[in-house]
């Protein structure tokens, strides 16, 4: 490959190719490049690696909530609502990105700590997502299945309590009221299902969620250690308890990697929430 001179490279593989991402950069790249390298992958981590490779001031962080999806012909469709939120990692602000990006039918916003937004676009990303995976079902069906809208919020409630842990703040983004969601949350079960069950179950419509995809293309990995492991991991390092995302990210690591275990799973609600449950009471012993 023969180094290409670049202002910009867009690094938008799952969570689990970053690595193989970067070392395509540096072959990509001339030894001596300043390219800005944007990062609006799901998941966190990922800003952290691109910044040991290349330095964290040539690295910004985005967040992009744009739906896309494929259609039945193959055709890749954005949707006419979202935006993209651009954050600095390093100290330089990287305002030449801000206003190309600003000059495209995409609204764009900047946002100072791109901790706080990666987080807070990853507490969305949580929602109906690892779950539908191991359960094989859609987000439309997962709120109707027995003791899985509580998981649901019992999840949420702990990715903002490792995000507050960390002194992050949650950060609006456009068409995903992460506050709204939070305070949803907080409420009693029955008044937090009147106000987000519908919302959760038609975000998506019919699309199947990004962890379920991976596991139905039998890749062997899915992002779920960038998201759910992500809270299990910050729990873990603040002493916070996250049975429910811990649960998620060993459960959909073992599923990728033995399909056969996926039997076990699909459809039956009750084991999930035998296994969060065992979860639980390990980590309180």
């Amino acid at each position: 490959m023969a180094p290409v001179a670049a202002d910009l490279a867009i690094v938008a593989v799952k969570a689990y190719d970053t690595d193989g991402a970067i070392e395509t950069l540096r072959r990509a790249l001339p030894a001596d490049s300043e390219a800005t390298i944007l990062t609006p992958q799901n998941g966190v981590g990922n800003e952290e690696r691109l910044a040991a490779a290349f330095g964290a001031d040539r690295i910004v962080s985005g967040a992009l909530t744009v739906p896309v999806e494929r259609t039945a012909d193959r055709r890749i469709v954005a949707a006419n609502r979202g935006g993209l939120g651009l954050a600095p990692v390093g100290s330089s602000a990287h305002n030449w990105l801000v206003a190309t990006f600003a000059r495209t039918a995409i609204p764009v916003w900047v946002v100072a700590d791109y901790r706080a937004m990666k987080w807070s676009k990853l507490a969305l990303n949580i929602v109906a997502n690892a779950s539908c995976a191991i359960l094989d079902v859609l987000p439309e069906r997962l709120v109707r299945l027995a003791g899985m809208f509580e998981l649901e919020l019992r999840g949420i409630r702990e990715a903002q309590a490792v995000m507050q842990a960390q002194g992050l703040a949650a950060v609006p983004l456009p068409r995903y009221p992460i506050r709204a969601l939070f305070a949803a949350a907080a409420l009693p079960e029955p008044i937090a299902r009147a106000l987000l069950s519908r919302r959760i179950a038609g975000a998506r419509g019919r699309k199947p969620p990004s962890l379920l995809l991976d596991l139905r293309a039998g890749r062997g990995r899915t992002e779920g250690e960038a998201l759910s492991g992500a809270v299990a991991a910050a729990g873990a390092a603040h002493g916070i308890a996250t049975p429910v995302n811990a649960t998620y990210a060993r459960l959909l690591e073992q599923i990728a990697r033995e399909p056969a275990q996926w039997e076990r799973y699909r459809e039956r609600p009750g084991v999930l929430l035998a296994a969060v449950e065992a979860e639980a009471a390990a980590a309180s012993k």
